[in-house]
Formats: structure tokens, sequence, C-alpha cells
């Protein structure tokens, strides 16, 4: 039995709709994650990302771990106490940063050593680490396995190897996290875009037995094609009765074509990275409000949003802020772009649960391609 009872409300071919139940409150699916990489999402207050509309945040295991340091955030009650979030809060295991920020990194089957990349100091993470640091010390609800990833385009052998080191080090987490109760533990596919790869890691975690499941190893490069093909196979491979994350992703066409294949959980910085750059979604697509044409634009991003950063401010002014550097423009996109990433989860709740998927995928595949 699934530590967090995961009810299906609705289905529109593969895509579902329904509420993971967490001890900390529900999670609608699908769901964005907004990222909050360092204890925060980046210029929002946890007010302004609540009423966006988000249920749940992702923590960053390797960011937290280094600055201001995971026992520090035990002692000062715990990354939901320290951030000031009440909600359920998804950690990433630390292993993709590891990966990809870190000086120097060193994988055994073992653990990763690896030097920080803020002051160069050496570190070990390990299966066992990785748990200790996210349950106990941080205190996620929802905590995920350390793995291996690689980066697009992969070797077959270089993709098995890390997919089966994944796989054992999942088993070591599982044996780590033990029966504790209130928390949840996820497991990652790995497998790049190689089918019978991701088949034989499905395999070996169910085997094992997880909460939820995870699909890791896209979106690191293979772009949009290549990652819908893995998703038509791999999401099916995992256990229909429990929630499947796509770790990572991404643009709205991204989630949107991902939930058609079955998949019901996100993350991704791109919402505030894009806000802070003076990129806004909307529904007829990205927008840069750098744009000369948006000097004198007297309408608002999205008169009908319950986002005031949507519904209260022109372009003009945003334009203005942007082109000024002042930092309130950073703060309104990145609030704009959280919201609407959320009022995209709803509407795709909406659309599953009414028949209207592919119409909606028709909306966002035409707002995409501009």
């Amino acid at each position: 039995m699934a530590a967090f009872p995961f009810h299906i409300a609705a289905r529109d071919g593969e895509a579902r709709t329904g509420v993971l139940e967490t001890p900390r409150g529900p999670v609608r699916t699908p769901a964005f994650m907004p990222v909050g990489t360092a204890g925060t999402v980046k210029a929002l207050t946890v007010e302004q990302v609540r009423a966006a509309g988000a249920d749940i945040l992702l923590g960053n295991t390797y960011h937290l771990m280094l600055r201001p340091g995971a026992e520090r955030v035990a002692r000062l009650g715990g990354l939901h106490a320290f951030m000031r979030w009440d909600g359920p809060i998804l950690t990433d295991s630390g292993g993709f940063q590891v990966m990809s920020l870190s000086r120097i990194a060193t994988v055994t089957e073992e653990a990763v050593t690896f030097r920080s990349h803020l002051d160069g100091a050496a570190h070990v993470l390990s299966p066992e680490r990785s748990i200790e640091i996210q349950a106990d010390l941080l205190g996620a609800d929802i905590v995920m396995q350390l793995d291996e990833c690689v980066a697009w385009p992969a070797e077959a052998a270089r993709a098995a190897e890390a997919m089966r080191l994944s796989a054992r080090w999942a088993a070591r987490c599982k044996a780590a996290f033990g029966g504790r109760e209130g928390q949840a533990l996820f497991a990652i596919q790995q497998g790049s875009t190689f089918e019978n790869l991701r088949r034989e890691s499905a395999e070996r975690l169910i085997d094992t037995g997880f909460d939820g499941y995870a699909i890791g190893g896209l979106a690191v490069g293979e772009g949009h094609e290549a990652m819908c093909e893995a998703l038509d196979y791999a999401p099916a491979m995992l256990p229909p009765d429990r929630p499947r994350y796509l770790m990572g992703v991404g643009t709205p066409q991204d989630i949107v074509e991902a939930v058609a294949r079955g998949v019901d959980m996100f993350d991704c910085v791109l919402p505030t990275r894009s806000g802070r750059h003076g990129q806004a979604w909307t529904w007829g697509g990205p927008i840069n409000l750098k744009n000369a044409r948006f000097a004198e634009d007297a309408e608002p991003l999205d008169p009908g949003s319950a986002c005031p950063a949507s519904r209260d401010y022109s372009k003009a002014y945003l334009h203005h802020l942007v082109k000024s550097q002042e930092i309130l423009g950073q703060v309104l996109l990145s609030w704009h772009n959280v919201a609407f990433f959320q009022a995209l989860t709803a509407e795709l709740r909406a659309a599953i649960a009414e028949g209207r998927l592919a119409t909606l995928r028709r909306r966002v595949k035409a707002a995409a391609e501009g």
C-alpha cells in the first residue's frame, strides 16, 4: 500500500486527473510544482505562490545541503518552518545538481563524491545520506531516491550502466527510508531514450516497490519530439495506481503532451527564470516584454486572471520595468508566470474531466508554434 492515497477521478485517453492525499493537504493532479531552489520560489513570497494556485513545492537538496546546510535547517524546525510553507514539499535527491553543477564529481557504487560549486569543499552523497537529508533534516513530504542521470545523447552501454546503478541505489534508498510514517518515497525510472532500458528500469523499481515513480533522464537535451517519443512508452511501464512524475519539465506544450501520455506531476525552473529575463508565458504563447512594441500597450497580460500581476499591470508598465532593470519587473513577471502554469494545470484537470483534452492540446500546440 502506498504511503499517500492516490485517487484518479477521471480519464481522457491516457490522461488522468485526480488527487494525491498528503498529511499537509491534497495535491490536485495534473500538478505543477514551482521550484524552491534555496528555500524560496525566486522573487515570490509563499503567500503569492499559494494564491497562484500551487498545492505543492519542490525543494532542492543539493543547494540546501550546501547553504545554509541541512543540519542548520533541521535545527530551525525543518524546511516547512524555515520557509514558512505549510503545504506539502517534494525534495529532489541532489543527484542531478551534483552531476551538472559540481566542479568535480566521481561516481562509485557506494556514493558520489563532489566539490561544491560555491567554495570547492569536498562532499560525499550516498543513497543513505540523501534520504537522511531529505526525510530527517529537511523534513520533506515526498522524498526522491538518489540516482545517476546521464545527459543526452548517451550511448546505450552508458545509459544502461547509469540505469542499473540507479536501480541498486533505489533499493538502498528504500532500506534507509524504512517505515517512516507521514512521508512517501518515489523512485526514478532511467534509461535515456532506449525503450528496452526504460522497461528494465521500471521492472527493477516495481519489484522493489515505491509510493510513486518519476521519469528521469528526459529534458536533458533530447528535444521535444524525442522526449514525446520516449513518453509514448515510458509512463505506461509504471504502475497505474501510483503518481507519475516527469522531472524538470517544462514548457506548456511539454506538459500538455506529457499529460496526454499519462503523466501526473511536473516541476521546472522555467516560470521564474523566464520572469527574471523579461519573458511572460500566455495562452497565446511566450512574449518578450523587452520588445518595443509593448512600450505603449495599455492592456494587461491576462485581464481574466485572478493573479494581480497578470490582471492589474499594463504591458507598457511591465516593459518599462524590464527595460529599466527594476526588481519589481522580475517579481511581477515571475508571479504572473507561476500563476499561468497553475492556470494551465487547472485547465488540464478540467479538460480531462470534461473529455476535451484534444481541444486543449491543439490550442497549446498552436500557441507554441506561433
